[in-house]
């Protein structure tokens, strides 16, 4: 173990050292009107952007299953439509990833910057 790992670990959190409890500083922030609509905002997102990706992957599974002529049908030269939704499937991912960043960075990294210093302002160090 490296002199690091022994100081942490023998030193208490910040909380405990002042005598205070860490699970009132939770409980008032998860209580707080911030933290409720930080949990609105992120389930308004994902929920949604969750069921159209795996609704469009379950189609292409169940195309790929079922309708073989529909996705052996070529396209351009040996690209076939299976293909094409495959790749699509590539795009979608990294498509919904960059537009979760933005709605992130937009809608709920501000009201989680308001909770960390909150819970900062609160835990004595």
């Amino acid at each position: 173990m490296s002199d690091e790992e022994t100081t942490s670990a023998a030193e208490p959190p910040a909380w405990k050292a002042h005598g205070t409890s860490g699970h009132a500083v939770y409980e008032e922030l998860a209580a707080s009107e911030d933290f409720h609509e930080l949990r609105k905002r992120y389930r308004a997102f994902v929920v949604p952007y969750t069921v159209a990706f795996l609704t469009w992957y379950l189609l292409y599974v169940l195309m790929s299953n079922w309708a073989d002529g529909f996705m052996d049908t070529k396209i351009v030269g040996h690209v076939n439509v299976a293909l094409v939704f495959g790749l699509l499937q590539f795009v979608s991912t990294f498509t919904i990833a960059v537009i979760y960043s933005r709605f992130a960075s937009r809608r709920l990294d501000p009201l989680a910057g308001n909770l960390r210093e909150r819970y900062y302002d609160e835990v004595p160090r």
